[in-house]
């Protein structure tokens, strides 16, 4: 805990509640699912404070039941955009000149109503909206938006704190953090609703105004989420959340002249295509726009021969099929030696083919539907194109339906060639590419993982040998902004491995960490001199006598 001023609660990790047979977690989440099923609900964006509607409704269907209408939403146009901006530069002055306490107060409380009368709602929503099972629900819309509220308000503070050491004789020397000049665009995805939450809030505390834009298929889980801002107290005006086609955002966005700063997590294209138009019109704004994205990843794991195969084969089944391999850090290529590939194949095929598949209210299922249709045809044409090629083998699944859902099996392609398709491209779904090499080729193998990709954002490596394992973290010291080692690549704590990548795969300014915090202010010094000087001449300058 930080001594005097700065005194705020030391953070802890929200504990992950288990939903066990007969819990009373369990119960509340499925009361919670049963609520929302059985209504539908007229979404508004929040514009200054007010629920704005419009004539355009677009629906909200969970993924792995598109016959079933959860809700509707108001799509907005360019003028809920300009509005969006006027509202938050509106808000600008007052916020910005809260003192740092209130707005740690607004956070820390919105961290409370998340981990207790919110938390079977928000849960349940991702679930409904996301396609996420109870307990990747659980890790990511409770206990990790919990922890990005919780560190951040800590972070913010050790932030504060952060002074020149020591100030010379009749001197004080001072520094000033003050926010951002002008306002801040978040921008996030579909599959993490803590990272939804986090981009907006992370620049908000620390005195900035959002214009905040969610993933349309996240859009159910983003209106709970701006309940509980409300709830927290977070004032009107300093985030406003909007619906709008991404290009018709960024058209009045990007012209802007107060435009301060992204906070973007999605596609790397999406992501240089934001960039360069910043680029392009840098000379319209007050002052260079902080860029800060989390974007693509295509995640590896590289087993070494003397790894254990059941190590192996768990860290490649987790990795890569939960949450139906959408998460930015899924383990999506393999290299495996020739040694162990016969039972880590062996171990896959049969953990795979225990999985339950279906919708996320039987707790049952550990596999649901992938995000959308488009999704799933992308999908199912890199399986039929690998079923048809001769250099690939299909070691298990292969099977789709999108009869009642978008439901795809989850798949494991040997391919002979380690710069195969597959291998190279981000699928962003339940697909998991092995490259079996011999043993003796390890060294060889390490230059291929790190040139395969674009991407930069997580991998692992799985060894007993140790100087195997110091060998592979140098030599992948650039292909991975977070590096596993004996484990999976997914699965980032808040507070214990912040989180972000470089090379295509952003900027990696780590969510959940003091780096991130700091891209939202901008830093003053400040010189008070007590007893001025009234001569201009100094001391050399005198005479001899």
């Amino acid at each position: 805990m930080l001594k005097g001023f700065f005194n705020v609660p030391a953070p802890q990790n929200e504990p992950v509640l288990n939903y066990g047979p007969r819990s009373v977690e369990r119960a509340t989440l499925k009361a919670a699912l049963e609520d929302a099923r059985s209504k539908q609900i007229d979404i508004p964006m929040y514009i200054g404070g007010k629920e704005v509607r419009t004539n355009q409704k677009l629906e909200i269907r969970p993924p792995h039941d598109h016959k079933h209408l959860l809700a509707t939403f108001s799509e907005g146009d360019a003028s809920h955009v300009n509005a969006a901006i006027d509202a938050a530069l509106a808000a600008k002055t007052a916020w910005e000149e809260l003192a740092w306490e209130q707005r740690a107060a607004i956070f820390l409380k919105a961290a409370d109503l998340l981990a207790g009368p919110y938390r079977a709602e928000i849960n349940a929503a991702t679930m409904l909206g996301q396609s996420k099972n109870a307990y990747q629900a659980e890790i990511d819309s409770a206990c990790e938006l919990i922890d990005f509220l919780r560190f951040n308000v800590s972070y913010m503070t050790e932030i504060y704190q952060q002074q020149p050491p020591i100030s010379g004789k009749g001197v004080w020397n001072r520094l000033e953090q003050r926010p951002l000049e002008g306002f801040v665009f978040a921008l996030t995805p579909f599959n993490f609703t803590a990272i939804a939450g986090n981009l907006p809030s992370s620049a908000a505390m620390m005195g900035n105004v959002v214009v905040w834009k969610p993933a349309y298929p996240q859009i159910y889980a983003a209106n709970v989420i701006m309940k509980v801002f409300k709830e927290a107290g977070v004032p009107d005006g300093v985030i406003n959340l909007i619906y709008v086609d991404g290009p018709v955002a960024g058209e009045v966005i990007f012209n802007h002249p107060d435009f301060a700063g992204i906070h973007f997590t999605g596609s790397t294209k999406v992501f240089q295509n934001i960039w360069q138009t910043i680029g392009t019109n840098i000379h319209k704004y007050k002052t260079y726009p902080r860029i800060v994205g989390e974007t693509g990843g295509k995640d590896f794991v590289l087993a070494h021969p003397s790894a254990d195969a059941d190590v192996v084969s768990t860290a490649l089944v987790r990795g890569a099929f939960e949450y139906q391999g959408q998460k930015c850090s899924a383990a999506s290529r393999a290299y495996i030696p020739k040694s162990l590939w016969p039972a880590v194949k062996e171990n896959i095929q049969r953990d795979v083919a225990s999985f339950k598949i279906g919708p996320t209210e039987d707790f049952e299922n550990f596999i649901n539907a992938v995000i959308t249709e488009t999704s799933f045809d992308k999908l199912a044409k890199y399986i039929d194109e690998a079923k048809t090629d001769i250099s690939v083998e299909l070691v298990t699944g292969g099977k789709y339906d999108k009869t009642n859902g978008w439901f795809i099996e989850p798949t494991v392609l040997r391919v002979d060639d380690p710069f195969y398709v597959t291998m190279c491209e981000e699928l962003f779904g339940p697909v998991l590419s092995i490259y079996v090499y011999e043993d003796k080729d390890f060294s060889k193998v390490i230059d291929i993982v790190d040139k395969t990709s674009i991407y930069a954002l997580t991998g692992s490596i799985i060894s007993q040998d140790r100087y195997a394992i110091a060998e592979a973290t140098q030599r992948l010291r650039n292909a991975a902004g977070n590096f596993y080692i004996n484990d999976k690549p997914t699965g980032a704590v808040v507070g214990q491995q912040p989180f972000g990548g470089a090379r295509g795969s952003g900027t990696n300014d780590k969510a959940g960490s003091m780096i991130n915090l700091l891209r939202w202010v901008s830093p003053r010094t400040i010189k008070e001199t007590f007893d001025p000087p009234k001569d201009y001449r100094y001391p050399f300058l005198r005479k001899e006598l």
